[in-house]
């Protein structure tokens, strides 16, 4: 049914200016077919009669929730434990080591996953500060893992996975950070409560506004705000940095890049930044 929907031109820079408006996505002429894939569920679940009619009914529903659905279906989210691991390393080696030796510092720490996705991100950080830092050590750590995203929110939530997701991870990391599921879920692990105790999860959407309580040493948003564009990026960056303690850190993706961006932060190296 959906292949004989017409998805036109009109359709689509309507849908494409709404999710701009609500969360800064870019929707270029090159995902037209990938948002009417993504859309066409949506449809074919509410049994609307076309493009147009769910999108009135998106804008009709007060509730906001059917907005929230259309973002969740638009939205990309491709993650894995220790994705481009230099940024892990240089978290243990460079700030929590840091940390550590500092004499009379505080011994708290408060990192921030923007666009954490399912979950492996924060998991990961959460693993890389109880390397560093075990349990008993005194450290007051917390991180706080957010996305546009009710679905990829609830996974992280469970944080289970496919074994196939951690097949990559030295094995001490595996018995020490994950549980093996038995009978219907022997395909499957789960994080431990030690890891998983660490992280807070919440809905965010970044075109809202910031209300945190205590300003923190890291933030990693990568491999986000390459689907925004320039204004979105230069403004959501210099928002982020406003969020940074003094010295602290900012991650992007390596795919990514702050130049021709005005922005007050201080290059370390690529894809890191310092305030």
């Amino acid at each position: 049914m959906i292949h004989s929907l017409e998805f036109s031109e009109s359709d689509f820079i309507k849908i494409s200016r709404l999710v701009y408006e609500q969360c800064g996505i870019n929707l270029h002429d090159g995902k037209k077919e990938l948002v009417k894939a993504r859309l066409g569920k949506r449809i074919r679940a509410g049994n609307f009669s076309s493009f147009r009619d769910y999108f009135e009914y998106v804008l009709q529903d007060h509730s906001g929730e059917e907005m929230i659905q259309l973002l969740d279906s638009i939205s990309t989210n491709f993650t894995h434990f220790f994705r481009e691991n230099q940024h892990f390393e240089f978290l243990k080696q460079e700030v929590l080591t840091a940390k550590k030796t500092r004499a009379g510092g505080s011994k708290r720490l408060r990192i921030w996953s923007a666009g954490c996705s399912t979950g492996e991100e924060p998991y990961t950080i959460a693993i890389t500060l109880l390397e560093t830092m075990p349990p008993g050590s005194g450290w007051d750590m917390k991180i706080l893992a957010t996305d546009l995203s009710t679905k990829v929110l609830a996974t992280a939530q469970a944080g289970v996975y496919l074994r196939e997701k951690v097949q990559n991870l030295p094995l001490d990391l595996i018995r020490k950070y994950f549980l093996r599921g038995e009978n219907r879920w022997q395909n499957y692990v789960k994080i431990k409560p030690q890891a998983k105790s660490l992280v807070s999860f919440k809905r965010l959407n970044f075109m809202e506004s910031f209300s945190f309580n205590e300003p923190f040493d890291c933030i990693f948003c990568r491999n986000v705000m390459i689907y925004f564009d320039k204004e979105t990026r230069s403004n959501l960056v210099n928002r982020f940095y406003e969020q940074l303690d003094k010295g602290g850190i900012f991650f992007i993706g390596h795919s990514e890049s702050l130049s021709g961006l005005d922005h007050p932060f201080q290059y370390v190296k690529p894809a890191i930044y310092r305030k």
